[in-house]
C-alpha cells in the first residue's frame, strides 16, 4: 500500500461503456463501482428510483453473489415480488450484468464475468506498476515507485494527526504498548492511502512524579556505564527499586514529590539528567520501532506542554465555573454530564496528566491547524478520554465540538497472558525474538529453501513480528484477546506465517515459470480463458476478491477497524496461454496481498 496516499485519477486501458457518474465513486481507483453504477442504473430505469438513491441500496453479495439490493429499503408501493419483477422485466445481459436472479426481497446479481476478470486486473496491474512508473519517471524523487491500488482521495486537502503508542520513558517497550502501536500505524497508514496529510505523533510520557522517583533513586542506584549501555532497563531497574523502597519507607515518595517539584519550577540542576534520559529512551524506542516498521514524525510528550498554556486553561475553565477546590487541589466538576469528577492541579500546585492534555490539544490545534486529532488509548482511559473531550467543548474551541467530530477516540481491548513460553511477563523484544528462534528453527528444516534466504534471521524476525501483528489484529479492536502461543506460530488459518508464505508462494510463481516470462500487456493477454466455462470458479473468486479491496480501505476508514487480506492458491498446470493469464491472475493477487500487508505495516517476504 502506498503511504503516500492517492496520486492521480487515470484512464484504464481496457474500457466499458460509459456510465452516470454518482457522487462519491470513483471508477478509476475501485473498478467495481462501474458495475455497481450499472446495477443502480437498472434500478433506477425499472423502478424510477433517484440514481444515487439506487446506487446506495447495492451491497456486496454474502452468499456467492456478486451483489445484492434488498427492495424493502427504497419503501416503494406494491408487493415486493411485483417489485422484483419490474427490474427483471426490463434486464437483459450486458457489458457489465450477466443475470439477475429474484429472491424473495432480495435481488442478486452476477457481473459479467469475462469484463469484470479484466476489468479489475487491468487496473490491479495499471496503479501497481504502470502509473506510478510512469509518474517516477517524470519526478525527481530517487525512491521507488509505490503502488497505488486501493487508494482513494476521500481526505484530499485535509490533515490529521494520529497520536499512539505512547510510553513512558525510561521504561523498556511493554507488550501493553503493543496494541496502540499496532492499531495507531495501521491508521496512520490508512489515512495516508485515503489522501490525508498525516502527522503520526508519539506523545511520551515524559513528565510526572514518577520522574521525580527515578530522579531521586538515580542518586543512590545510578550507575553512568549501565545508563550509556542501555539507558531504558538501567532506568527501569532503578524504577523498581525506588518503588520497592517506598512501600518500607514513607519519605521516597515525599523526597519524590519535591524533585518533580523542582522540575516544574524549571530548576536546571532538577533537569540536567531528565533530559539526558529522555534523549537516550527515545533513541532507544526509534530501533524499538523500526523493528516494527513503525515511524513517527513528531516525538513530543507531557513535558512539552508549556506551563503558560496549562494556566491559561485553567484560567478560562474557572471563568465557566467548572472549577473546584478540595484540600488544596483543584477539581473538575462535569458530574451533570455524567462524567464524574477530575483533578486538574494537585495540592502541590504540580500539574496532572489531563491538564497536560487539554493544554497539549490547544497548542497542536494553533501549530498544525489540523481537522481531526485521533487519540488511539485503550478502553481502560474511556472516561478520560470522555472527560478530556468535554472539557475542550465546553471551553468553547470550535473545533473541539462534537458536530466537527475532529476529536476521535479510538479505544481498544487488553492483551491478556502475553508471556513467553515459560509464563514469564516480559518486554516486547523479548517476545519478539523468542518468535523470531521459532522460525528460524523450523526454516532450517529445509535446507534447500533456508540456503535460498539472503538473511534468515532477519526473515524468522519479520515472520516473528508479523505472527504478532496479525494475531492482535485478527479480532474486533475493542475485545480482549488472549496471547496464544501456538496460533501465533501457526502457519495454517489467517496467521501471521501464513500469510507471509501465502505471499512467497505468490513471488516465486514468476521465479518457477520463466518460460511463460515476460508477460505480454493486459489487453493482449487472453484472459477471457479465466471466464471459460469449464474453468474452475476459483480464478474469478480471486479477481472479484482483489475488486474489492479498495472499499475493503473505504470501510476500514469508516470503523478504523484494521483490513483483512487475501489469501489464494497456487498455480496449476495449463497451456501456455491460459498460464500466462493465470500468472498475471497471481501476479495482481500477490500485488494485492503484499498492498495489505504494507496497510497493516507489515513487510511483505519474498522468500522464506
Amino acid at each position: 500500500m502506498a503511504t503516500t496516499g492517492p496520486l492521480t485519477t487515470y484512464q484504464s486501458s481496457f474500457s466499458l461503456p460509459s456510465l452516470p457518474k454518482v457522487l462519491e465513486t470513483d471508477p478509476s481507483a475501485c473498478v467495481l463501482d462501474s458495475f455497481r453504477i450499472a446495477i443502480a442504473q437498472l434500478l433506477s430505469d425499472a423502478l424510477g428510483l433517484d440514481l444515487e438513491k439506487a446506487y446506495n441500496g447495492v451491497d456486496y453479495g454474502k452468499k456467492g453473489e456478486d451483489f445484492t439490493v434488498a427492495l424493502p429499503r427504497f419503501r416503494l408501493p406494491g408487493k415486493v415480488n411485483e417489485v422484483a419483477q419490474k427490474v427483471i422485466d426490463k434486464f437483459t445481459p450486458n457489458e457489465y450484468i450477466e443475470s439477475v436472479v429474484a429472491d424473495k426481497a432480495f435481488l442478486h446479481f452476477r457481473l459479467n464475468t469475462p469484463n469484470m476478470i479484466r476489468a479489475v486486473l487491468t487496473q490491479v496491474h495499471e496503479l501497481t506498476h504502470v502509473v506510478p512508473a510512469q509518474q517516477a519517471a517524470s519526478s525527481s524523487s530517487s525512491a521507488p515507485p509505490e503502488g497505488i491500488y486501493g487508494t482513494n482521495k476521500l481526505g484530499a486537502g485535509k490533515k490529521v494527526i494520529v497520536e499512539y503508542s505512547s510510553p513512558n520513558i525510561a521504561k523498556s517497550f511493554h507488550v501493553g504498548h503493543l496494541r496502540s502501536t499496532i492499531i495507531g500505524a495501521f491508521l496512520a497508514n490508512l489515512y495516508k492511502a485515503s489522501g490525508w496529510e498525516v502527522i503520526s505523533m508519539n506523545y511520551l510520557g515524559d513528565w510526572g512524579t514518577q520522574f521525580g522517583l527515578i530522579a531521586s533513586g538515580y542518586e543512590k542506584y545510578g550507575n553512568q556505564e549501565k545508563l550509556e549501555a542501555d539507558a531504558i532497563k538501567h532506568l527501569f531497574e532503578i524504577y523498581v527499586q525506588v518503588n520497592k523502597d517506598a512501600e518500607t519507607d514513607p519519605t521516597v515518595k515525599e523526597t519524590a514529590a519535591a524533585w518533580f517539584k523542582r522540575m516544574e519550577d524549571g530548576d536546571e540542576a532538577a533537569l540536567a539528567n531528565w533530559r539526558v534520559w529522555r534523549d537516550l529512551s527515545i533513541k532507544k524506542y526509534v530501533q524499538e520501532y523500526e523493528r516494527l516498521n513503525v515511524q513517527f514524525d513528531v516525538y513530543t510528550g507531557e513535558s512539552e506542554v508549556s506551563k503558560k498554556s496549562m494556566d491559561d486553561a485553567l484560567e478560562r475553565l474557572e471563568k465557566i465555573d467548572l472549577v473546584e477546590e478540595s484540600n488544596g487541589a483543584k477539581l473538575l466538576n462535569l458530574e451533570q454530564w455524567k462524567l464524574g469528577k477530575a483533578v486538574v492541579r494537585k495540592k502541590d500546585g504540580t500539574s496532572i496528566y489531563l491538564t497536560r492534555d487539554i493544554g497539549g490539544a490547544v497548542e497542536r490545534y494553533e501549530k498544525y491547524k489540523f481537522d481531526k486529532m485521533i487519540y488511539v488509548v485503550a478502553s481502560q482511559q474511556d472516561l478520560h478520554l470522555a472527560q478530556f473531550f468535554k472539557v475542550l467543548e465546553l471551553m468553547g474551541y470550535e473545533w473541539a465540538q462534537p458536530k466537527n467530530a475532529s476529536l476521535v477516540h479510538v479505544n481498544y481491548g487488553l492483551v491478556q497472558g502475553m508471556s513467553t513460553r515459560k509464563g514469564t511477563v516480559v518486554f516486547l523484544n523479548q517476545i519478539i525474538e523468542e518468535a523470531a528462534n521459532v522460525m528460524h528453527e523450523q526454516m532450517k528444516t529445509n535446507e534447500e529453501k533456508y540456503n535460498a534466504v539472503e538473511n534468515p534471521v532477519e526473515t524468522a524476525r519479520e515472520i516473528g513480528i508479523t505472527g504478532v501483528k496479525i494475531q492482535d489484529m485478527a479480532a474486533k479492536r475493542i475485545n480482549n484477546y488472549t496471547f496464544n502461543w501456538d496460533r501465533m506460530l501457526s502457519f495454517e488459518g489467517d496467521t501471521g506465517p501464513y500469510l507471509q508464505y501465502a505471499h512467497v508462494r505468490l513471488a516465486s510463481l514468476d521465479r518457477k515459470n520463466p518460460h511463460l516470462l515476460p508477460l505480454p500487456a493486459p489487453s493482449a493477454l487472453a484472459l477471457d480463458l479465466l471466464a471459460a466455462p469449464h474453468t474452475s470458479q476459483q480464478a474469478r473468486d480471486i479477481a472479484f476478491l482483489l475488486g474489492t479491496y479498495p472499499d475493503v480501505v473505504k470501510t476500514a476508514l469508516k470503523t478504523h477497524e484494521p483490513s483483512g487480506v487475501v489469501v489464494v492458491k497456487s498455480l496449476g498446470e495449463d497451456e501456455r496461454e491460459k498460464a500466462q493469464a493465470r500468472l498475471f491472475l497471481y501476479g495482481c493477487a500477490r500485488d494485492v496481498l503484499g498492498s495489505a500487508l504494507r496497510l497493516l505495516t507489515i513487510r511483505p517476504l519474498e522468500r522464506m
